[in-house]
């Protein structure tokens, strides 16, 4: 029963449209293939379908008719109007002049006219251009070129070149008739070969022709400008003084921006820089340059003159121009003779002193210079035979020359021994200087001898060189060579920290080698400074497992914890170097007993690397404030401690209690603030009492100041009142502030100020105020059900918005599908117009065809009864 229902009503729906539909409903009626029925897989209660039924051709047909009533009209409108309008350009503008409005209009009405109306339209005419001509202008040929090699004629050829050249049907071999030579046509026409010589001797004419006329042209121009010089001077005419000065005056200041370009013209232009070399090649450069140095030192520590050493080009190429000789003195000499021959003595000296120096060299130079010496006597002997022609002037120059040699040894002899009282200060001098190049010793040993006697200066320079002549770039092993430098020079500062007088200010100077080779060998450096440690701490831990209690290191143990802080950062929150030492410095201020007065000062030093350790970081040392409180504490005399704790290493009772403690008034007020250098430790023996108390004074101000320090560093700890409560107590109630010196009260005051004027920085715990969280109940949460699907989804806002995007997605591919649509029916309306428009065209033509058919059979009749008749 339902499926028949749904039938009936599927059947139904065609029929309750009203209107023009009428008609098309019965075509649907007879013709049942006109309906679209939309089948459903599955039959779904409560679902409403609207489309479930289609009538295409109907609506097809409904909307052809809406857009033939709307479209087609606008489209057949499209260029006509009922209303007359100017649409002249510029026609109510006051503000154009007339021929501007012409211009104007005659630029549109081309604008317009320029493209093609339609583009699918082929029978409209077209321009072809080729690079922007027209080719119907090309087509023309206006600009053909003679083949002559004027420059001012071109394109001018000859009326008959042309015709014989172009003019067709074997134009050389006839002769062209003119209306003037109708008499000389029954004459005889020229052979080809006479044409041809005619031809080329009017070209060759008209060429002469054009040459004179150019030469005679020049020779004119030339006449004038030589009659206008001449003239030129009494047309000139001088203004007066009176009037250059008024057009000077009127003369416009030249504009700003016309000034800065000319100044930026005469600007120096950025040249370019040298590039910045690297690191090896400056390492290169400086090796080379130190070899060069300790080259020269050995040369004048064996004596070896520069001047001397430069020898003398042993042959000159004859294409030598000489450019870079330079003349320093006048050695040219005078001619002379002397029993008939030409005097040559002063040469000969001169070249023999020359190589008598030289002989200082090597046995190679002294082998050359004798190979040198045999040819320039032998070229000297060709000389004086060539100008003279006699054979025994030859030999007696050269028993001249023998005699001469002997002589010049006894003179050399005499000058060796001046110049060796000359050189020896020169030579102990360079002895005395430092090697420019060194060697990385392999051992300590051999470090510790190339340093021992040396002054600072000359340490340093000698460190300097080992680095350069050595660097890592220039040669494979030279790493591990000054690896091995960094702990050789760890261990020579830790022997000049052990020496009875301490040469603090020579390990000063050697802090700045170090931090370079730590620069460049970090590995390296943490090795061996953590071995340090390593083994300082294994120490200290066998001498408490031994004795119970350990003591304060040596002075060389505190400047290596000094060293760590200058050559790696302490503000990181672990490092591999840096946290092993603060782990030992804080074991030293806990474990090591305070027996002696040395061992106070030690602790002070430690407390002040402490402070210079964690200035960045600001981490809390409890170690620190502790020791400052002992160091308190053991200034006291000796009584119970009241309000505050004493904490190990510090007992409240002992022997070592009053160690800081002052009692005499002399030496309280003969006391002045001095700094307590870390040589006071060695000292301490030989020290008289007054300089004792002076020195307990000095660390008791020492512990003010430190404490001070600590207030302003841990200031923003929120417990800062609780840790330093125990130091507030003992300074405000225990300290006996009376009995010390005005300075000394001066920084007991500001240190306790510093304590007391801190704010708190935290408030008393509160129990927030929160709502009471409710007791957990088993009720079910009641949500309200969505539509499965893609339309399932969160609030009703959200589900809202999700049906607009639906509604404008549906109506935007409605619109694309309708102007899809409108242009197919343009598209079809315009094809039948042209296809109309071919039609009457064809028609027309096949008319004329036919009428002139028509008019070709008749005439042909005409002229067929003509020739029977």
């Amino acid at each position: 029963m339902g499926k028949a229902a749904k039938r009936k009503r599927k059947v139904s729906v065609p029929s309750a449209a009203k209107g023009p539909v009428k008609l098309a409903m019965a075509v649907v009626k007879s013709n049942p293939f006109e309906v679209k029925v939309n089948r459903q897989k599955f039959n779904i209660l409560g679902r409403k379908t609207k489309n479930d039924v289609g009538l295409p051709g109907v609506s097809r047909s409904k909307a052809i008719k809406k857009r033939t009533q709307t479209l087609l009209k606008e489209y057949k409108e499209r260029e006509k109007t009922n209303v007359f309008k100017d649409k002249r350009f510029g026609e109510y503008n006051t503000k154009i002049s007339p021929e501007e409005k012409m211009i104007r209009r005659f630029t549109l009405e081309r604008q317009q006219n320029y493209g093609k109306k339609n583009i699918y339209n082929l029978n409209e005419d077209e321009e072809l251009t080729h690079y922007g001509q027209s080719l119907a202008e090309i087509e023309k040929l206006n600009d053909i070129l003679d083949s002559d090699s004027d420059t001012e004629e071109r394109g001018t050829l000859s009326a008959e070149l042309t015709a014989a050249h172009f003019g067709g049907g074997g134009g050389l071999l006839r002769k062209k008739a003119s209306s003037g030579q109708q008499d000389e046509e029954e004459e005889k026409p020229k052979s080809r070969k006479e044409l041809i010589e005619e031809m080329i001797a009017k070209s060759k004419q008209e060429k002469q022709e054009r040459q004179t006329q150019r030469e005679s042209a020049l020779e004119l121009t030339e006449k004038l400008d030589h009659d206008w010089k001449e003239i030129q001077t009494l047309i000139a005419h001088k203004t007066p003084k009176s009037e250059r000065k008024d057009k000077e005056v009127e003369k416009p200041k030249p504009d700003e921006y016309d000034m800065i370009v000319r100044e930026l013209g005469f600007e120096m232009k950025a040249k370019p820089s040298e590039r910045m070399k690297t690191e090896e090649e400056l390492a290169k450069e400086e090796q080379a340059r130190l070899q060069k140095l300790e080259a020269d030192r050995l040369r004048r520590m064996r004596g070896i003159d520069e001047q001397v050493n430069k020898k003398k080009p042993s042959h000159i190429s004859a294409d030598d121009l000489a450019d870079g000789f330079i003349l320093d003195k006048d050695d040219r000499c005078l001619l002379s003779y002397k029993d008939g021959k030409i005097n040559i003595e002063n040469e000969e000296q001169e070249k023999d002193e020359e190589e008598e120096e030289e002989e200082g060299g090597k046995e190679d130079n002294e082998n050359e210079e004798e190979s040198e010496e045999e040819s320039a006597n032998e070229d000297e002997e060709d000389v004086a035979a060539d100008s003279h022609s006699d054979l025994e002037s030859d030999l007696e120059s050269e028993e001249e020359a023998t005699g001469n040699k002997e002589q010049k040894k006894h003179k050399t002899n005499e000058n060796e021994s001046q110049n060796v009282k000359e050189l020896d200060p020169k030579m102990e001098a360079a002895k005395s200087e430092l090697p420019y190049t060194f060697a990385v010793p392999e051992s300590y040993e051999t470090f510790n001898s190339l340093l021992a006697g040396r002054t600072i200066e000359q340490q340093l320079t000698i460190l300097e060189r080992i680095q350069k002549c050595n660097h890592p770039s220039l040669a494979v092993g030279n790493k591990a060579k000054l690896e091995k430098l960094f702990g050789f020079l760890l261990e020579y500062i830790g022997e000049l920290a052990t020496l009875d007088l301490p040469e603090l200010r020579t390990i000063d100077k050697l802090v700045l080698p170090l931090y370079n080779l730590c620069q460049m060998f970090p590995e390296a450096a943490s090795d061996s400074i953590k071995f340090i440690l390593r083994d300082a701490a294994h120490d200290m831990a066998e001498v408490i497992e031994v004795k119970g209690r350990a003591t304060f290191p040596g002075l060389d143990m505190l400047i290596y914890l000094k060293i760590t802080s200058l050559l790696f950062p302490t503000s990181d929150f672990w490092h591999p170097v840096v946290t092993p030492a603060f782990m030992y410095m804080s074991q030293l201020l806990t474990k090591c007993r305070i027996t002696t007065l040395q061992d106070v000062i030690k602790g002070l030093f430690v407390c002040c690397l402490f402070l210079e350790y964690v200035s960045l970081s600001r981490r809390f040392v409890p170690e620190l404030i502790n020791f400052l409180l002992g160091v308190l504490h053991i200034s006291l005399p000796k009584k119970q401690a009241q309000g505050y704790t004493v904490v190990h290493p510090f007992t409240p009772v002992g022997k070592n209690l009053e160690l800081l403690l002052v009692c005499d008034k002399k030496d309280l007020e003969s006391w002045q603030k001095e700094n307590l250098p870390l040589s006071t430790v060695t000292r301490l023996k030989e020290t008289s009492r007054t300089e004792m108390n002076h020195i307990r004074l000095s660390c008791l101000a020492l512990c003010f100041d430190l404490i001070k320090k600590c207030a302003s560093l841990y200031e923003s700890l929120p417990s800062f009142h609780e840790i330093m409560h125990p130091v507030r107590i003992l300074l405000a109630q225990h300290v006996p502030v009376n009995e010390y010196p005005e300075k000394m009260q001066e920084w007991y005051h500001s240190a306790l100020k510093e304590l007391e004027n801190k704010v708190k920085h935290y408030t008393p715990l509160i129990c927030e105020k929160k709502k009471p969280v409710p007791l957990k109940q088993y009720t079910p949460k009641i949500v309200k059900v969505l539509e499965f699907g893609r339309k399932q989804g969160g609030s009703k806002k959200e589900q809202e918005r999700k049906q607009l995007i639906r509604k404008h997605k549906r109506e935007l591919k409605g619109a694309i599908r309708e102007i899809r649509k409108d242009n197919q029916f343009l598209a079809r309306t315009q094809l039948s117009e042209i296809m109309e428009r071919d039609s009457a065209r064809k028609r027309k033509v096949k008319e004329l065809l036919g009428s002139l058919a028509t008019q070709e059979g008749e005439w042909k009749a005409m002229k067929r009864k003509k020739g029977k008749n």
